[in-house]
């Protein structure tokens, strides 16, 4: 059996025992080759926002990293894409919107950046069918409360268009991260629905106090209570009741393919939290469903 196998059995075993159709996972990064090439090349030479090995399990050509998500069981997932300056997001969000056509079991997925044309093809992105943004403050190194994105952020509140944000300071701290620019950011816009990446590592109280406060704010599991997470960022124990609390609040996310670590192993770390089977069927698919409802129709219906 082939080590792709040997994940894929294991996330099948786990899938078929809690009796789910399969998974939803809202934090895969499918990108522009080139764009992709750099961002491996970024872990290859251990940059400095990780310092540390970090081993790319599942380098592989895009079909065939498409293959192996099915392979696991994932019967909807995204193209978590960004920009690290102006002018990147229009070409970004054009690349997504045809690998959103030719995949289609991928989320279709856009992206933004504080620049004057944002609002404008953010509104566009959504014409076009997106349904879930991501927004990266650690690599954008942009103020989430900049002016140029005020219009942005009404749009994505009123068409209640979910945002994968990466907020959190983990693995290193940015100018912006951390809860206090989203705090702003959700005081003034409070019917966003944020999806924080990384359980908002490391800050994982702050913003579960954001997620109690909020109705529309979410957490992706990425890389949270992983192995390789626990050494740099354990969760602290005494937060644990309250992710049984915000239980309908929590999504699978993974970071495939960038991970250091089988597909399977995200799974196996949410299953030893000892929350029970029900809040494991909410979190690998359950919210998902429900926080995209075309999934119950077809993704591209």
């Amino acid at each position: 059996m082939s080590a792709a196998e040997t994940h894929a059995a294991e996330t099948h075993a786990i899938v078929r025992r809690l009796g789910l159709p399969g998974l939803i996972d809202v934090h895969t990064h499918f990108m522009p080759r080139n764009v992709l090439d750099k961002v491996w090349a970024y872990f290859d030479s251990v940059g400095p926002l990780t310092g540390m090995e970090w081993p790319i399990t599942y380098r592989e050509e895009e079909d065939r990293r498409v293959a192996l998500l099915r392979e696991f069981g994932v019967l909807a997932f995204t193209s978590m894409l960004y920009p690290h300056k102006a002018g990147m997001a229009p070409w970004l969000n054009g690349w997504a919107a045809d690998f959103a056509a030719r995949t289609p079991d991928c989320l279709h997925t856009a992206t933004l950046y504080p620049e004057p044309d944002a609002t404008a093809y953010v509104g566009t992105a959504i014409d076009d069918g997106a349904c879930v943004f991501k927004v990266h403050l650690q690599v954008g190194g942009f103020d989430p409360n900049d002016p140029l994105l005020d219009e942005s952020w009404a749009t994505l509140s009123d068409t209640r268009t979910p945002v994968v944000i990466h907020c959190g300071s983990g693995p290193a701290p940015g100018k912006f991260t951390g809860p206090g620019p989203v705090g702003r950011l959700l005081a003034r816009h409070p019917g966003l629905r944020l999806i924080v990446a990384h359980m908002g590592m490391p800050e994982y109280a702050d913003f579960l106090d954001l997620a109690e406060r909020y109705e529309g704010v979410h957490l992706d599991t990425t890389m949270a209570f992983t192995d390789f997470s626990e050494r740099l960022a354990p969760f602290p124990a005494a937060e644990l009741p309250r992710l049984r609390s915000l239980q309908d609040k929590i999504l699978l996310g993974s970071d495939f393919p960038n991970i250091p670590y089988p597909y399977a192993h995200q799974l196996q770390a949410l299953e030893r939290l000892g929350l029970g089977d029900d809040w494991m069927r909410r979190v690998l698919y359950g919210n998902g469903a429900a926080l995209f409802p075309r999934l119950s129709q077809g993704i591209h219906s």
